[in-house]
Protein backbone atom coordinates (compact mmCIF):
# COMPACT_ATOMS: atom_id res chain seq x y z
CA UNK A 1 0.00 0.00 0.00
CA UNK A 2 1.65 3.27 -1.06
CA UNK A 3 0.71 6.94 -1.21
CA UNK A 4 2.08 9.58 -3.59
CA UNK A 5 1.98 13.07 -2.09
CA UNK A 6 2.23 16.54 -3.58
CA UNK A 7 2.89 18.15 -0.19
CA UNK A 8 5.07 17.25 2.79
CA UNK A 9 3.06 14.72 4.80
CA UNK A 10 3.31 11.61 6.93
CA UNK A 11 1.70 8.24 6.42
CA UNK A 12 0.54 6.18 9.39
CA UNK A 13 -1.73 3.21 10.10
CA UNK A 14 -4.33 2.40 12.73
CA UNK A 15 -5.12 -1.25 13.41
CA UNK A 16 -8.62 -1.34 14.88
CA UNK A 17 -10.98 -4.01 16.17
CA UNK A 18 -14.70 -4.31 15.43
CA UNK A 19 -15.47 -1.37 17.75
CA UNK A 20 -13.29 0.99 15.70
CA UNK A 21 -10.60 1.25 18.42
CA UNK A 22 -7.01 0.08 18.75
CA UNK A 23 -6.30 -2.60 21.36
CA UNK A 24 -3.33 -0.62 22.66
CA UNK A 25 -0.89 2.05 21.48
CA UNK A 26 1.12 -0.75 19.80
CA UNK A 27 -1.59 -0.87 17.11
CA UNK A 28 -0.66 2.64 15.92
CA UNK A 29 2.11 2.60 13.29
CA UNK A 30 3.78 5.96 12.57
CA UNK A 31 7.22 7.55 12.17
CA UNK A 32 8.19 7.07 15.84
CA UNK A 33 6.84 3.51 15.92
CA UNK A 34 7.31 2.21 12.35
CA UNK A 35 6.44 -1.42 13.07
CA UNK A 36 3.19 -2.92 14.33
CA UNK A 37 1.54 -6.34 14.23
CA UNK A 38 1.63 -7.27 10.54
CA UNK A 39 2.20 -3.68 9.37
CA UNK A 40 5.44 -1.81 8.67
CA UNK A 41 5.97 1.83 7.66
CA UNK A 42 8.58 2.28 4.93
CA UNK A 43 10.39 5.70 4.85
CA UNK A 44 9.24 8.11 2.16
CA UNK A 45 12.10 9.57 0.12
CA UNK A 46 10.80 11.61 -2.81
CA UNK A 47 7.32 12.06 -1.36
CA UNK A 48 6.21 8.42 -1.81
CA UNK A 49 5.39 6.77 1.48
CA UNK A 50 4.27 3.18 1.85
CA UNK A 51 2.86 0.73 4.35
CA UNK A 52 3.83 -2.90 3.99
CA UNK A 53 0.96 -5.08 5.20
CA UNK A 54 1.45 -8.79 5.84
CA UNK A 55 -2.13 -10.00 5.96
CA UNK A 56 -1.13 -13.29 7.57
CA UNK A 57 0.61 -11.36 10.35
CA UNK A 58 -2.36 -9.14 11.23
CA UNK A 59 -3.88 -10.47 14.50
CA UNK A 60 -7.24 -12.25 14.21
CA UNK A 61 -9.10 -9.66 16.32
CA UNK A 62 -8.00 -6.77 14.08
CA UNK A 63 -10.84 -6.02 11.65
CA UNK A 64 -9.41 -3.05 9.75
CA UNK A 65 -6.08 -1.44 8.88
CA UNK A 66 -6.65 2.26 8.17
CA UNK A 67 -4.06 4.25 6.22
CA UNK A 68 -3.90 7.88 7.39
CA UNK A 69 -2.20 10.85 5.67
CA UNK A 70 -1.25 13.83 7.86
CA UNK A 71 0.17 17.08 6.47
CA UNK A 72 3.39 18.19 8.17
CA UNK A 73 2.07 21.73 8.38
CA UNK A 74 -1.03 21.47 10.56
CA UNK A 75 -2.05 25.02 9.61
CA UNK A 76 -2.23 24.04 5.93
CA UNK A 77 -4.84 21.85 4.23
CA UNK A 78 -5.26 19.51 1.26
CA UNK A 79 -7.18 22.17 -0.64
CA UNK A 80 -3.90 24.03 -1.24
CA UNK A 81 -2.12 21.19 -3.05
CA UNK A 82 -2.73 18.51 -5.63
CA UNK A 83 -4.85 15.60 -4.46
CA UNK A 84 -2.86 12.70 -2.96
CA UNK A 85 -2.97 9.37 -4.76
CA UNK A 86 -3.22 6.06 -2.88
CA UNK A 87 -2.21 2.75 -4.51
CA UNK A 88 -2.47 -0.89 -3.47
CA UNK A 89 0.19 -3.20 -4.91
CA UNK A 90 1.00 -6.87 -4.57
CA UNK A 91 4.28 -8.28 -3.26
CA UNK A 92 5.83 -8.03 -6.74
CA UNK A 93 5.00 -4.30 -6.97
CA UNK A 94 2.14 -4.62 -9.46
CA UNK A 95 -0.47 -1.92 -8.87
CA UNK A 96 -3.81 -3.58 -8.16
CA UNK A 97 -5.81 -0.52 -7.25
CA UNK A 98 -5.39 3.26 -7.47
CA UNK A 99 -7.43 5.96 -5.78
CA UNK A 100 -7.10 9.74 -6.24
CA UNK A 101 -8.35 11.36 -3.02
CA UNK A 102 -10.02 14.47 -4.36
CA UNK A 103 -12.69 16.75 -2.92
CA UNK A 104 -10.62 17.67 0.15
CA UNK A 105 -10.64 21.32 1.18
CA UNK A 106 -10.02 22.47 4.77
CA UNK A 107 -8.76 19.10 6.07
CA UNK A 108 -5.16 18.51 7.11
CA UNK A 109 -5.69 14.79 7.79
CA UNK A 110 -7.44 12.15 5.71
CA UNK A 111 -8.17 8.45 6.22
CA UNK A 112 -7.16 7.35 2.73
CA UNK A 113 -7.74 3.61 2.47
CA UNK A 114 -8.99 0.79 4.62
CA UNK A 115 -7.99 -2.87 4.36
CA UNK A 116 -10.72 -4.85 6.11
CA UNK A 117 -11.97 -8.37 6.71
CA UNK A 118 -15.24 -9.53 5.19
CA UNK A 119 -16.48 -13.12 5.53
CA UNK A 120 -12.99 -14.47 6.05
CA UNK A 121 -11.40 -12.56 3.14
CA UNK A 122 -9.47 -9.27 3.00
CA UNK A 123 -10.86 -6.40 0.94
CA UNK A 124 -9.86 -2.77 0.22
CA UNK A 125 -12.15 0.21 0.59
CA UNK A 126 -11.54 3.76 -0.66
CA UNK A 127 -12.41 6.01 2.30
CA UNK A 128 -11.15 9.54 1.62
CA UNK A 129 -12.61 10.78 4.91
CA UNK A 130 -11.18 14.18 5.78
CA UNK A 131 -10.50 14.95 9.43
CA UNK A 132 -10.13 18.64 10.30
CA UNK A 133 -10.00 18.12 14.07
CA UNK A 134 -6.25 17.58 14.24
CA UNK A 135 -3.92 14.61 14.54
CA UNK A 136 -4.37 14.20 18.31
CA UNK A 137 -8.14 14.16 17.90
CA UNK A 138 -7.96 11.49 15.20
CA UNK A 139 -5.82 9.06 17.17
CA UNK A 140 -7.62 9.62 20.48
CA UNK A 141 -10.93 8.96 18.71
CA UNK A 142 -9.41 5.58 17.79
CA UNK A 143 -8.34 4.87 21.38
CA UNK A 144 -4.66 5.89 21.21
CA UNK A 145 -3.34 7.75 24.25
CA UNK A 146 -1.60 11.04 23.38
CA UNK A 147 1.07 12.17 25.84
CA UNK A 148 1.65 15.60 24.37
CA UNK A 149 -1.90 16.85 24.95
CA UNK A 150 -1.80 20.24 26.69
CA UNK A 151 -1.64 19.47 30.42
CA UNK A 152 -4.16 21.16 32.69
CA UNK A 153 -2.43 24.00 34.53
CA UNK A 154 -2.98 23.12 38.20
CA UNK A 155 0.47 24.55 39.12
CA UNK A 156 -1.05 27.44 41.06
CA UNK A 157 -1.13 25.01 43.98
CA UNK A 158 2.09 26.73 45.05
CA UNK A 159 -0.13 29.57 46.32
CA UNK A 160 -0.75 28.07 49.79
CA UNK A 161 3.00 28.35 50.56
CA UNK A 162 2.82 32.02 51.67
CA UNK A 163 0.30 31.11 54.35
CA UNK A 164 2.81 28.99 56.30
CA UNK A 165 5.75 31.41 56.74
CA UNK A 166 4.78 33.05 60.02
CA UNK A 167 6.62 30.43 62.06
CA UNK A 168 7.39 33.06 64.69
CA UNK A 169 3.71 33.37 65.57
CA UNK A 170 3.39 30.69 68.20
CA UNK A 171 2.59 27.51 66.25
CA UNK A 172 0.39 26.34 69.08
CA UNK A 173 -2.23 28.92 68.13
CA UNK A 174 -2.50 27.30 64.66
CA UNK A 175 -3.15 23.88 66.17
CA UNK A 176 -5.66 25.09 68.78
CA UNK A 177 -8.90 25.70 66.85
CA UNK A 178 -11.02 28.76 67.60
CA UNK A 179 -10.21 30.57 70.80
CA UNK A 180 -12.22 28.19 72.95
CA UNK A 181 -9.15 26.77 74.63
CA UNK A 182 -8.36 30.04 76.47
CA UNK A 183 -11.98 30.17 77.71
CA UNK A 184 -11.53 26.76 79.30
CA UNK A 185 -8.37 27.84 81.04
CA UNK A 186 -9.62 31.34 81.85
CA UNK A 187 -12.15 30.58 84.65
CA UNK A 188 -10.03 30.82 87.81
CA UNK A 189 -10.51 28.98 91.04
CA UNK A 190 -14.20 29.34 92.02
CA UNK A 191 -16.26 27.09 89.70
CA UNK A 192 -15.13 23.49 90.17
CA UNK A 193 -12.20 23.07 87.71
CA UNK A 194 -12.95 19.40 87.02
CA UNK A 195 -16.14 20.45 85.22
CA UNK A 196 -14.12 22.64 82.79
CA UNK A 197 -11.72 19.83 81.97
CA UNK A 198 -14.48 17.63 80.58
CA UNK A 199 -14.66 18.67 76.88
CA UNK A 200 -16.16 15.29 75.86
CA UNK A 201 -19.28 16.10 77.82
CA UNK A 202 -19.47 19.45 75.96
CA UNK A 203 -19.13 17.77 72.57
CA UNK A 204 -21.65 15.00 73.25
CA UNK A 205 -24.56 17.37 73.65
CA UNK A 206 -26.18 15.66 76.71
CA UNK A 207 -26.47 17.83 79.80
CA UNK A 208 -23.30 17.70 81.91
CA UNK A 209 -24.30 16.94 85.51
CA UNK A 210 -21.86 19.48 87.00
CA UNK A 211 -23.46 22.50 85.30
CA UNK A 212 -26.51 24.32 86.68
CA UNK A 213 -29.60 24.32 84.42
CA UNK A 214 -29.33 28.10 83.85
CA UNK A 215 -26.23 27.63 81.66
CA UNK A 216 -27.66 24.70 79.67
CA UNK A 217 -29.33 26.77 76.88
CA UNK A 218 -25.97 28.33 75.97
CA UNK A 219 -24.52 24.87 75.28
CA UNK A 220 -27.61 23.67 73.44
CA UNK A 221 -27.25 26.50 70.93
CA UNK A 222 -23.93 25.11 69.72
CA UNK A 223 -25.37 21.97 68.04
CA UNK A 224 -28.01 24.11 66.34
CA UNK A 225 -25.19 26.20 64.89
CA UNK A 226 -23.36 23.09 63.65
CA UNK A 227 -26.47 21.62 62.04
CA UNK A 228 -27.13 24.63 59.78
CA UNK A 229 -24.73 23.69 56.90
CA UNK A 230 -26.60 20.53 55.70
CA UNK A 231 -29.45 22.73 54.41
CA UNK A 232 -27.69 24.12 51.24
CA UNK A 233 -27.51 20.81 49.28
CA UNK A 234 -31.31 20.84 49.06
CA UNK A 235 -31.13 24.18 47.24
CA UNK A 236 -28.86 22.69 44.56
CA UNK A 237 -31.31 19.96 43.59
CA UNK A 238 -34.20 21.83 41.89
CA UNK A 239 -33.09 20.96 38.31
CA UNK A 240 -33.67 17.25 39.02
CA UNK A 241 -37.16 18.03 40.34
CA UNK A 242 -38.32 19.79 37.18
CA UNK A 243 -41.48 18.19 35.82
CA UNK A 244 -41.22 16.24 32.58
CA UNK A 245 -43.23 17.96 29.88
CA UNK A 246 -45.32 16.51 27.06
CA UNK A 247 -45.40 17.50 23.40
CA UNK A 248 -48.56 19.13 22.09
CA UNK A 249 -49.20 19.59 18.36
CA UNK A 250 -49.06 23.22 17.26
CA UNK A 251 -47.69 24.44 20.59
CA UNK A 252 -43.87 24.17 20.74
CA UNK A 253 -42.53 23.68 24.25
CA UNK A 254 -40.02 26.24 25.52
CA UNK A 255 -37.55 24.20 27.56
CA UNK A 256 -35.49 25.28 30.54
CA UNK A 257 -32.06 23.95 31.49
CA UNK A 258 -32.23 20.32 32.59
CA UNK A 259 -35.85 19.83 31.52
CA UNK A 260 -36.88 16.55 29.89
CA UNK A 261 -39.41 15.69 27.20
CA UNK A 262 -40.80 12.29 26.23
CA UNK A 263 -40.50 11.87 22.48
CA UNK A 264 -44.14 11.06 21.91
CA UNK A 265 -46.65 13.09 19.95
CA UNK A 266 -50.00 14.08 21.31
CA UNK A 267 -52.02 10.88 21.61
CA UNK A 268 -49.05 8.79 22.73
CA UNK A 269 -47.60 7.96 19.30
CA UNK A 270 -43.81 7.58 19.51
CA UNK A 271 -41.71 9.79 17.25
CA UNK A 272 -39.62 7.85 14.76
CA UNK A 273 -37.80 10.54 12.75
CA UNK A 274 -36.58 13.73 14.40
CA UNK A 275 -34.29 16.54 13.47
CA UNK A 276 -32.20 18.65 15.83
CA UNK A 277 -31.81 22.15 14.47
CA UNK A 278 -28.98 24.18 15.97
CA UNK A 279 -28.58 27.88 15.36
CA UNK A 280 -26.58 30.92 16.42
CA UNK A 281 -25.64 34.41 15.28
CA UNK A 282 -22.22 36.07 15.51
CA UNK A 283 -22.29 39.25 17.60
CA UNK A 284 -21.87 42.41 15.52
CA UNK A 285 -19.25 44.86 16.71
CA UNK A 286 -19.03 48.49 15.65
CA UNK A 287 -15.59 49.86 14.91
CA UNK A 288 -13.79 52.68 13.19
CA UNK A 289 -14.66 51.31 9.74
CA UNK A 290 -18.27 50.36 10.49
CA UNK A 291 -19.91 47.34 12.01
CA UNK A 292 -18.52 43.86 11.45
CA UNK A 293 -19.06 40.36 12.78
CA UNK A 294 -16.42 38.03 14.16
CA UNK A 295 -15.57 35.16 11.81
CA UNK A 296 -17.05 32.53 14.15
CA UNK A 297 -17.19 28.98 12.75
CA UNK A 298 -19.34 26.76 14.97
CA UNK A 299 -19.89 23.08 14.25
CA UNK A 300 -22.71 20.81 15.37
CA UNK A 301 -21.92 17.19 16.22
CA UNK A 302 -23.84 14.15 17.43
CA UNK A 303 -21.92 11.67 19.60
CA UNK A 304 -23.41 8.20 20.06
CA UNK A 305 -22.84 6.37 23.35
CA UNK A 306 -23.46 2.81 24.49
CA UNK A 307 -23.52 2.56 28.29
CA UNK A 308 -20.94 5.29 28.72
CA UNK A 309 -18.69 4.27 25.80
CA UNK A 310 -18.38 6.43 22.69
CA UNK A 311 -19.19 4.24 19.68
CA UNK A 312 -19.64 6.73 16.82
CA UNK A 313 -19.57 10.43 15.90
CA UNK A 314 -21.52 12.31 13.24
CA UNK A 315 -19.97 15.69 12.38
CA UNK A 316 -18.66 17.76 9.46
CA UNK A 317 -15.90 15.20 8.79
CA UNK A 318 -18.27 12.22 8.83
CA UNK A 319 -21.71 13.35 7.73
CA UNK A 320 -23.40 9.99 8.40
CA UNK A 321 -22.96 7.67 11.37
CA UNK A 322 -21.64 4.21 10.51
CA UNK A 323 -25.06 2.64 11.10
CA UNK A 324 -26.81 5.35 9.05
CA UNK A 325 -29.16 6.38 11.87
CA UNK A 326 -27.76 9.94 12.26
CA UNK A 327 -27.06 12.35 9.39
CA UNK A 328 -25.43 15.77 9.37
CA UNK A 329 -27.00 17.99 6.71
CA UNK A 330 -23.94 20.15 6.05
CA UNK A 331 -21.46 22.57 7.59
CA UNK A 332 -22.26 26.28 8.09
CA UNK A 333 -19.06 28.30 8.42
CA UNK A 334 -20.48 31.62 9.59
CA UNK A 335 -23.84 31.33 11.35
CA UNK A 336 -25.32 33.91 8.98
CA UNK A 337 -28.92 33.61 7.87
CA UNK A 338 -32.24 32.95 9.53
CA UNK A 339 -33.34 29.70 11.12
CA UNK A 340 -31.21 26.62 11.74
CA UNK A 341 -27.53 26.91 10.93
CA UNK A 342 -26.84 23.19 11.08
CA UNK A 343 -29.28 20.28 11.19
CA UNK A 344 -28.87 16.70 12.42
CA UNK A 345 -31.43 14.07 11.35
CA UNK A 346 -31.97 11.10 13.68
CA UNK A 347 -33.90 8.00 12.64
CA UNK A 348 -34.79 6.63 16.07
CA UNK A 349 -35.88 3.31 14.60
CA UNK A 350 -32.45 2.74 13.04
CA UNK A 351 -30.37 3.64 16.10
CA UNK A 352 -28.73 0.33 17.14
CA UNK A 353 -30.16 -1.30 20.27
CA UNK A 354 -26.86 -0.96 22.16
CA UNK A 355 -26.79 2.84 21.69
CA UNK A 356 -28.31 4.40 24.81
CA UNK A 357 -27.75 8.13 24.20
CA UNK A 358 -27.00 10.66 21.47
CA UNK A 359 -25.45 13.91 22.74
CA UNK A 360 -25.58 17.05 20.57
CA UNK A 361 -22.73 19.55 20.91
CA UNK A 362 -21.73 22.81 19.23
CA UNK A 363 -18.00 23.61 19.17
CA UNK A 364 -15.99 26.60 17.96
CA UNK A 365 -13.51 25.45 15.32
CA UNK A 366 -11.38 28.61 15.49
CA UNK A 367 -11.50 28.91 19.28
CA UNK A 368 -13.97 31.79 19.61
CA UNK A 369 -15.96 31.63 22.82
CA UNK A 370 -19.73 31.82 23.12
CA UNK A 371 -19.31 35.36 24.44
CA UNK A 372 -19.04 36.26 20.75
CA UNK A 373 -22.23 34.42 19.84
CA UNK A 374 -25.85 35.41 20.37
CA UNK A 375 -29.22 33.69 19.92
CA UNK A 376 -27.78 30.19 20.32
CA UNK A 377 -30.55 27.60 20.40
CA UNK A 378 -31.45 24.03 19.62
CA UNK A 379 -34.88 22.85 18.57
CA UNK A 380 -36.61 19.52 18.14
CA UNK A 381 -38.56 19.08 14.90
CA UNK A 382 -40.84 16.23 13.83
CA UNK A 383 -39.34 15.34 10.45
CA UNK A 384 -42.51 13.72 9.15
CA UNK A 385 -44.56 16.93 9.53
CA UNK A 386 -41.69 19.47 9.67
CA UNK A 387 -43.30 20.96 12.78
CA UNK A 388 -41.32 22.33 15.71
CA UNK A 389 -42.04 20.45 18.94
CA UNK A 390 -39.61 21.94 21.47
CA UNK A 391 -36.96 24.65 21.65
CA UNK A 392 -34.18 25.44 24.11
CA UNK A 393 -32.54 28.88 23.96
CA UNK A 394 -29.27 29.69 25.74
CA UNK A 395 -29.38 32.76 27.91
CA UNK A 396 -26.27 34.96 27.80
CA UNK A 397 -22.79 34.27 26.42
CA UNK A 398 -20.27 32.09 28.23
CA UNK A 399 -16.48 31.92 28.15
CA UNK A 400 -16.43 28.43 26.62
CA UNK A 401 -15.43 27.21 23.16
CA UNK A 402 -17.96 24.38 23.23
CA UNK A 403 -21.54 23.87 24.35
CA UNK A 404 -23.36 20.64 25.21
CA UNK A 405 -26.81 21.53 23.93
CA UNK A 406 -29.03 18.48 24.50
CA UNK A 407 -29.21 14.73 24.55
CA UNK A 408 -31.65 12.15 23.24
CA UNK A 409 -31.57 9.01 25.37
CA UNK A 410 -33.40 5.76 26.12
CA UNK A 411 -35.33 5.42 29.39
CA UNK A 412 -37.65 2.54 30.23
CA UNK A 413 -37.93 1.47 26.61
CA UNK A 414 -38.68 4.88 25.09
CA UNK A 415 -36.75 7.88 23.80
CA UNK A 416 -36.56 11.17 25.68
CA UNK A 417 -34.94 14.55 25.10
CA UNK A 418 -33.14 16.60 27.77
CA UNK A 419 -32.02 20.22 27.43
CA UNK A 420 -28.48 20.65 28.85
CA UNK A 421 -26.84 23.97 27.90
CA UNK A 422 -23.50 23.38 29.69
CA UNK A 423 -20.23 24.90 28.52
CA UNK A 424 -17.03 22.93 27.85
CA UNK A 425 -13.62 23.79 26.40
CA UNK A 426 -13.53 22.04 23.01
CA UNK A 427 -12.91 23.08 19.41
CA UNK A 428 -14.21 19.87 17.83
CA UNK A 429 -16.00 16.65 18.67
CA UNK A 430 -12.74 14.83 19.45
CA UNK A 431 -11.97 17.27 22.27
CA UNK A 432 -15.57 17.26 23.49
CA UNK A 433 -15.95 13.47 23.79
CA UNK A 434 -13.81 12.94 26.93
CA UNK A 435 -15.84 15.61 28.78
CA UNK A 436 -19.32 14.21 28.14
CA UNK A 437 -19.40 11.31 30.61
CA UNK A 438 -21.06 13.38 33.33
CA UNK A 439 -24.02 14.15 31.06
CA UNK A 440 -24.80 10.49 30.43
CA UNK A 441 -26.06 9.89 33.96
CA UNK A 442 -27.69 13.26 34.61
Amino acid sequence: MSVQLAAAADLSALLVTSNGKVRSDADFVFFNQPTGPGVQLVPNPGGIASLRVSLAGVPADIEQVRAVITLDDASSNFGRSAAPTARVSDAAGNVLYEYVIDGLTAESIVIALEVYRRQGAWKVRAVGQGYAGGFAALVTDHGVSVDDAPPPPPTPVAAPAPITPPSSVAPTTYNQPPQQQPSYNAPPVPPAPPAYNQPPAYNQGPTPPAYPPAQQPAYNQQPAYNQAPPAPPVQNQPPAQQPEVSLVKGRPVSLTKGQKVTLRKEGGVALTMIQMGLGWDPIKKSGLFGSRTADVDLDASALLYADGNLVDVCYYGQLTSKDGSVRHMGDNLTGDGEGDDEVMLVDLQRVPAHVTAVIFTVTSYRGHTFEQVSNAFCRLVDSTTNSELARYTLQGGMAFTGMVMAKVYRANGEWKLQAIGEGIQAKHAGEAAPQLGRFLTA
